[in-house]
Order: C-alpha cells, then structure tokens, then sequence
C-alpha cells in the first residue's frame, strides 16, 4: 500500500490563493487572527499527526477489524493511543465553539483537517467524525443545562457522539420507527427500541458515548410527525456534569462489512434507557436534520478523502508498472519496458 502524503500545495492554493482566505477572515468578528501562516501551520501540523500516525494504522486496522463481546468493543491496535494523542494536540475543538471549550478556528481548518484524517484513515475518522453532528444538534436545539453538562466533553474529544435512526423495519422511512419514549416523574425519559447500523455505537477509544436517538412518545401523531429527539448517554451523567452509572443500552452485535471494517458498525440495545428530550417533543425529524446535514458534508469529504488516496496510490502504481515502450521512444532504456505513466491514456487518466 503507498504511503499517504497529505496534499499540502494543494489545499494552500484553495485556501490562500483561489479563496484568499486571510482577507475574508480580516471582515469576520472572531477570525481577524487566522492568517495564512497560521493557517499553513496548522494544516501542516495536521498532516503530520495523518502521515505519521494514522495512516499507519490504516491497513492493519482493516486487516484486524473490530472485536464485539459481551463488555462492548475493542477497536483494532492502536486505534485508542491514536485518539489519545488526536485528543490530547486538541484537535477535536479546532473548530468548535469558544464557549464550551473550543478554539473557535474557522469552520475551514475543520473541514480540512477531517479531509486529512479521512485519507489517513478513514475507519478511525468515524469515530471522533460522528462527534460533529452530536455537538451541532446539541447547540442548535438543546437547552442550557444539556449544553453545560455534554458539549464541553463532546468538544474536548473526551466523549464522542452518535447518530441513532434507522431501525429494521425503516430505513429512509423513519416515519415507521417503533423505538418508544416513556415520560418519568423525574423528567426524564425511558427509551425502549433497537437501531442498526449505527456508526461509532460502542467503542474503547472515549470514556462515555452520547447518543443522538429518534423515538415516539406514547401520544405521539403518527408517521414523522410524531418522533421526537432524544439524548441517551452510555454513561448517565450527574448533576454536576460528571458520569455516573452505566445506563441501560448496550450493542449487541457488530455488521461484518466489505469495507472500513475497523469502524463499528452497530446494533444498539435500549432497555428502558434514560433519556432526555431534546427540543419540542414531536418536532424530533425536523431538529434531527442538523445531524443529518452535518453527516451528508461528511459524506462529501469522504468522497475527497477517497479520491486523494486513490490518485496518490494510482500515481504509484503507474510509476513503477512497466509496460511496452513510450510513442516517442524509451524513458526507461536499461529497464525491459517503461513505466505506464509515460503513455498518453493513462496520463490522460
């Protein structure tokens, strides 16, 4: 497998050159500071933590895949020292929220930075990646005392966040969802169902899990319009922002997939869970769509992370696969055959 080089010129020409960045920032409150070099300096910080760490990682992650038992899942060699570090350099707060803890970076660096870690090792991105969608839900729709006691860890990288949907019986069709939300006296909800495919569900890499979960109220209309949004920690948290007991959702098992297999992919459990309700009851689809939106960007930078990687091995390969001569005559006259990169189709490729 060729190794990652993380496409330095090519971001600093969109962002310093194409889009002149550094002048946008200087008529934007809060990002007067963000100039070019700091800019680069970042970026390069970035690549080195992608090159050298993560994508190391890459291969043996997906050789090894996840592990499911009983206690939950262990994430593949490496993976849990990798988000340490990624943790400890601050990158999970790049972009986020001065507020809760965040350096409050342009929303660019981010996106950037995520692009570098997708190419690195898109498997392991999946993890702190679903965090994004949880912090935005949170501190579009939730209120003051959900906002103090979740976003300073989300944003900190201490807890990672989930996106909870689709069950068996619906896919795209939530409006046929069955996972219920029983109120409790102490305000409070009980959250009963199963969802699958659900990214990042159960993990070794943080210390508690904050799941983002559709489910009906018991008088609830019915189709979309009836599912309201809920927060569901894997650990419950205390009044003083603190994790307290194990609540009760658990993964039962894990997808065996063609690819990313060092992602979880997972079937999550919920036995009477407690959960708290985010926004208006019954308007759950509508704020859920924060989450939604942020993950179809992170689809898109999925897209740009494959592409990069896919070039960068394709470059290799047609530089070291000898085959025939050049039209215009040998480039490699000591070796048997030139390297497919001189001919006109595949450079045209």
């Amino acid at each position: 497998m060729p190794e990652y080089k993380a496409p330095l010129r090519d971001i600093s020409f969109v962002m310093n050159e194409l889009l002149e960045s550094e002048k946008l920032y200087q008529t934007l409150p809060g990002f007067e500071e963000a100039s070019q070099d700091m800019l680069d300096a970042i970026i390069g910080e970035a690549a080195k933590f992608c090159e050298e760490v993560l994508a190391p990682l890459n291969q043996p992650g997906d050789d090894e895949g996840c592990h499911w038992s009983e206690d939950g899942v262990k994430t593949p060699e490496g993976f849990p020292e990798a988000y340490k570090q990624y943790v400890a350099n601050g990158w999970p707060a790049l972009s986020a929220e001065v507020e809760f803890g965040g350096q409050g970076m342009p929303n660019m660096l981010g996106i950037s930075t995520t692009e570098l870690t997708g190419s690195a090792n898109w498997s392991w991105g999946m993890y702190p990646g679903l965090s994004h969608g949880a912090i935005k839900t949170i501190e579009e729709h939730g209120d003051k005392q959900q906002k103090e006691h979740y976003l300073t860890k989300l944003i900190s990288g201490a807890w990672t966040g989930t996106m909870c949907l689709t069950e068996s019986q619906c896919g795209t069709d939530l409006g046929l969802l069955t996972t219920k939300a029983e109120p409790q006296a102490d305000g409070s909800y009980a959250i009963t169902g199963t969802k699958i495919f659900i990214s990042a569900g159960e993990h070794d890499m943080a210390e508690n899990i904050i799941h983002i979960v559709l489910a009906r109220l018991p008088d609830a209309p019915a189709g979309t319009k009836g599912i309201s949004l809920f927060i569901v920690p894997k650990f419950n948290v205390n009044t003083d922002g603190t994790m307290g007991d194990r609540n009760r959702v658990v993964c039962s098992s894990i997808e065996k997939k063609m690819g990313i297999k060092a992602s979880a992919t997972c079937t999550m459990n919920f036995d009477g869970a407690t959960g708290f309700l985010i926004g208006e009851a019954n308007k759950g689809m509508a704020n859920m769509f924060t989450f939604m939106n942020t993950a179809r960007l992170g689809t898109a930078i999925q897209g740009l992370a494959h592409g990069e990687l896919s070039y960068q091995g394709a470059l290799a390969y047609a530089r070291d696969r000898l085959a025939m001569r050049s039209l215009t005559g040998p480039k490699n006259p000591d070796g048997p055959a030139d390297p497919i990169i001189v001919h006109a189709d595949v450079r045209r490729m």
